[in-house]
């Protein structure tokens, strides 16, 4: 098999908010230049086009005989371990004579913890203030999910940012869904006497969450003047972050994208999550699938879904 008859197919969540689809462009522009080798698409879950199943087809179109699916996410909720699978599959069963490999998320890596590294220095350098690490508070954000395995990922990435950086004291926080939410956080991290919070989005994108983050710290810092804060850049299209997306289809070329499936509550009885175990994988976006960003509608609906869709949890979380 030449390598010109493999596609790679980057598979986004989709955003209304148009600097989030543009930006996620930009990384899948990246991702082809890193892999000539490879005809390259992508497509999105929700809301933005195009849709995944157009990337898919348009592999096929290029004559490709086989496809590498690569979930451009950084952990696996509900997303990763069930509409993106529901997608694939559902190609894969039309197209029996294609061979389809599913990659693994992102997850916790160490080119992607010096990728938040660098972005943490950025806001540090910003900054003219000589206040040490040790006087500094590292709030970690995280999207927020109803899947406590993602959400526990956000508490390693803290910790291990915590302490292969030196700062005083580290916590979590969540844009949507789980608790705490980053204007609870930063209200109890404000009460703990650290002359700096640092907040750092563990997002790949901007979008409507990323943006709340940083609304909610300004007024936090408004509300607390004797308290530096400083706003991190998000991941982004940081050259570890692409390099970690070229390490993800090298794996499913090998044959070992193994997700971590020690702790999902769909194969394990996960405390509190019991009724979630053996759920079948089915999509939940056939509702926003490809209706449009926010340049689309100019009826004011901004949101980004801070949701996720789980088969136990048939409800929508919107602001």
């Amino acid at each position: 098999m030449s390598e010109k008859t493999i596609g790679v197919m980057l598979c986004g969540h989709g955003s209304r908010d148009v600097d989030a689809i543009r930006e996620f462009g930009v990384l899948a522009h990246h991702l082809a230049h890193r892999l000539p080798q490879y005809h390259v698409e992508s497509g999105f879950l929700e809301f933005a086009k195009p849709i995944i199943r157009t990337g898919l087809d348009a592999l096929k179109a290029k004559g490709v005989s086989r496809i590498l699916a690569v979930p451009g996410m950084l952990f696996a909720a509900g997303h990763v371990k069930n509409d993106l699978p529901w997608e694939i599959n559902s190609f894969a069963a039309d197209n029996p004579g294609l061979d389809i490999g599913f990659g693994r998320e992102l997850a916790i890596d160490t080119k992607l913890l010096k990728a938040a590294r660098a972005r943490i220095e950025e806001a540090e350098a910003q900054s003219s203030a000589a206040i040490e690490r040790q006087d500094t508070l590292l709030l970690v954000v995280g999207r927020g999910t109803n899947d406590p395995d993602a959400n526990s990922n956000i508490a390693k990435v803290a910790r291990m940012l915590w302490e292969g950086m030196g700062f005083g004291w580290a916590e979590i926080a969540f844009s949507g869904v789980a608790y705490p939410l980053v204007d609870q956080a930063l209200e109890r991290v404000t009460r703990l006497g650290y002359k700096r919070v640092v907040v750092f989005p563990y997002f790949l994108f901007t979008g409507i969450l990323v943006k709340r983050i940083y609304d909610w710290t300004d007024a936090a810092a408004a509300a607390h003047p004797g308290v530096e804060f400083l706003k991190a850049p998000y991941l982004n299209d940081h050259p570890l972050v692409i390099d970690s997306f070229v390490e993800r289809v090298a794996e499913i070329l090998d044959g070992s994208p193994a997700m971590n499936c020690s702790l999902c509550k769909y194969r394990e009885q996960v405390v509190g999550y019991e009724a979630s175990v053996g759920a079948v994988q089915a999509g939940h976006h056939h509702h926003v699938r490809g209706i449009g960003t926010d340049s689309d509608h100019d009826h004011g609906h901004h949101h980004d879904h801070d949701h996720d869709h789980h088969h136990d949890h048939h409800h929508h979380h919107h602001d």
